[in-house]
C-alpha cells in the first residue's frame, strides 16, 4: 500500500539510504527540483530508481510551468514562456488556447521522456492589481474567464502526453499581497468577490483530476488558518462551492506561511480534508518525519489517486513541428 505523502530528494541520484526509506515508507509520490537534473539519462536513471525502490509506479512530481518557475532548463530541455506571454503573443485567445495546448503537449513529451509523469500546473490564480510578485507572469491574464480557458488547454495538452497536471492554488493565491514561501499572506476579500473572481478558473476545471491549496488565509472563509489546515475551506470551498472531487495535495510543508514542526504542519494538513501532503526539503529527517504522521492510502483517498494515475497511460500522437512553432513565437512575446 503506498502513503499520502509526497517528498523530495536531496541529488541526481538515489542515495542508499533514500532507497531504503521508499522501500519501506512507500509514498505516493516524490518531487523533483533542479537540484536532481544532471542531464537527461541521468534523470532517467533517477526516475527509474525511485520506481524500482517503491515497487510500483508513483507520481513523479515536477514544477515545469515556464518563465521562471522550470526546473528543468536548457542546454537539455526547451526554455518555455511565462503564462503572461499567451495572451502577449495572440491577441486572438483562441489562438493564444491553441498555442498553450500545444506547448504543453511539448512539455509533457519532454517530461515523460525522463520519467516525470505530473507537472504542478496549471496554475489558475487571477492576479489582483496589488498582489505580491510571487504570482506575476506566472498567471495567464487578469480575466478569470482567459485564466480558465488557458490553464484548460494546458491541462489537455499534459493529458494527452499522459502528464497529470495538478492546478493549483486553490482556492486562489491571485490576491495575496505577501510570498508564502516566507509569510503568511491573509485576504480580505469578501466571500462574494472570491466566488466572482478566484473561485472562477477552479471551478471551471473543477472535473481535473488533481490540485494543490494555498497556504494563505481567506478571512471571508476561515479567518483563523490558512486554506491549506482549514477543513472549512476544504470542505465547504474547495469541495463545496468550487466543486473539485479530484486528488487534493498541499503545497510545500517547508513554507514559513505554516508554523510547527513538519509532523504537525503535515498532520493539519491531512486533518483538514486533503488526500497527500507535499514535503519538498529533500531531508531524510523530514521525511521521516512526514512518514510516521502520514496514513496509507486507502477509501476515497486512494480511489482519488488512481483516477489521478489513470491519465498516465493516455499518449495521443502530435505535431512536434507545430508544436515548436508555437513556441518560438510565444517566447518571443515574452522576449
Amino acid at each position: 500500500m503506498l502513503s499520502a505523502f509526497t517528498i523530495g530528494l536531496s541529488g541526481t541520484e538515489l542515495a542508499p539510504e533514500e532507497a531504503a526509506f521508499l522501500r519501506y515508507a512507500r509514498p505516493c509520490g516524490v518531487i523533483l527540483f533542479a537540484r536532481n537534473a544532471g542531464s537527461p539519462d541521468q534523470l532517467r536513471r533517477l526516475t527509474d530508481a525511485v520506481h524500482a525502490a517503491v515497487g510500483e509506479e508513483i507520481l513523479i512530481l515536477i514544477d515545469q510551468e515556464g518563465g521562471r518557475v522550470q526546473r528543468l532548463t536548457p542546454p537539455y530541455w526547451r526554455a518555455l514562456p511565462p503564462a503572461a506571454a499567451y495572451c502577449k503573443a495572440h491577441v486572438d485567445l483562441e489562438k493564444a488556447v491553441q498555442a498553450a495546448r500545444a506547448i504543453a503537449r511539448l512539455t509533457a513529451a519532454e517530461l515523460r521522456a525522463v520519467g516525470i509523469n505530473t507537472n504542478c500546473a496549471p496554475l489558475l490564480d487571477v492576479p489582483a492589481a496589488d498582489c505580491h510578485g510571487v504570482i506575476g507572469s506566472r498567471a495567464y491574464a487578469a480575466d478569470p474567464q482567459y485564466v480558465a480557458r488557458l490553464g484548460a488547454a494546458v491541462a489537455e495538452g499534459l493529458m494527452a502526453g499522459g502528464v497529470l497536471p495538478v492546478m493549483k492554488h486553490l482556492p486562489g493565491h491571485g490576491r495575496a499581497v505577501a510570498d508564502s514561501h516566507f509569510d503568511l499572506p491573509v485576504v480580505t476579500a469578501t466571500r462574494e468577490q472570491l466566488e466572482a473572481c478566484d473561485f472562477v478558473p477552479f471551478r471551471a476545471l473543477a472535473a481535473l483530476p488533481a490540485a494543490m491549496t494555498a497556504h494563505v488565509v481567506f478571512t471571508a472563509l476561515d479567518a483563523n488558518a490558512p486554506a491549506s489546515i482549514s477543513r472549512q475551506v476544504t470542505q465547504e470551498a474547495i469541495r463545496g462551492a468550487i466543486g473539485f472531487q479530484g486528488l487534493l495535495m498541499s503545497d510545500d510543508l517547508g513554507m514559513r506561511a505554516l508554523s510547527g514542526g513538519v509532523a504537525e504542519r503535515a498532520a493539519a494538513v491531512l486533518a483538514a480534508g486533503s488526500d497527500v501532503v507535499l514535503a519538498c526539503n529533500g531531508g531524510l529527517a523530514e521525511s521521516e518525519s512526514v512518514a510516521a504522521v502520514a496514513p496509507v492510502l486507502e477509501g476515497v483517498g486512494l480511489a482519488r489517486y488512481e483516477r489521478a494515475r489513470a491519465v498516465l497511460r493516455q499518449q495521443q500522437p502530435f505535431e512536434v513541428s507545430e508544436a515548436e512553432a508555437y513556441l518560438a513565437e510565444v517566447l518571443r512575446a515574452a522576449a
